[in-house]
């Protein structure tokens, strides 16, 4: 069994640790490799322990010490890597396309915190939901009809559509899928990580490196 929460990492990346001072998030995949879920280290080991781990891959690999046995002595150790795949029935293949949920941190990463009017990137302090089509229109809470917008042009736009407000947008709303998703809800995935969920992007993403 492992030791309390901070059991030790050993070896050479004992020291990639997130802003917040903890370990990197592992990712986790079904049993085809399909893209599910961030998971903790701790999830990580747990899935390990109870032989769940179908396969794994990735550049970074962590080893994590446990108690020590009284009958022999030991030491346990488990050995994760920064991608896992878990076994089990395998994800449906639309939940690729399932729409994530709509929140304004996701949202300024997918637009990259740039204004979609007047073009600014700006930190996120400094950024709005607008509704392209104002809800006071009928406009919708949705994906496909929100972008990052600056505080000025937000309030220059107001309740009006661009066209109304006379305001081109500078890019167009879309549904981030499921890959896309997870890259933007993690300021600190590995490059590794990040290799494997670009290969399932949306050819639309503005996530590409070279986007």
């Amino acid at each position: 069994m492992l030791s309390e929460p901070g059991a030790l990492l050993i070896g050479p990346d004992d020291v990639l640790l997130r802003e917040d001072g903890q370990h990197p998030w592992i990712l986790s995949l079904d049993v085809h490799g399909t893209p599910h879920r961030w998971i903790s280290w701790q999830a990580a080991c747990h899935y390990h322990a109870r032989d769940q781990v179908a396969w794994s891959i990735g550049d970074r690999a962590f080893r994590f010490l446990g108690g020590i046995c009284r009958a022999t002595g030991r030491r346990s150790e488990i050995t994760t890597h920064s991608i896992i795949a878990i076994k089990g029935r395998a994800l449906r293949p639309e939940v690729m396309r399932h729409t994530p949920p709509l929140n304004n941190r996701e949202l300024f990463r997918r637009d990259r915190h740039v204004c979609a009017y007047c073009g600014h990137r700006l930190p996120g302090s400094q950024l709005t939901r607008d509704h392209v089509s104002p809800v006071s229109q009928g406009g919708l809470d949705i994906w496909m009809n929100v972008v990052t917008a600056c505080r000025p042009c937000n309030q220059r736009k107001s309740g009006r559509t661009p066209e109304q407000a006379r305001m081109a947008l500078l890019y167009a709303p879309y549904v981030p899928n499921k890959a896309e998703y997870l890259i933007l809800c993690n300021r600190n995935i590995l490059a590794d990580q990040m290799d494997f969920l670009t290969r399932h992007l949306p050819r639309q993403s503005r996530l590409f490196p070279s986007a």
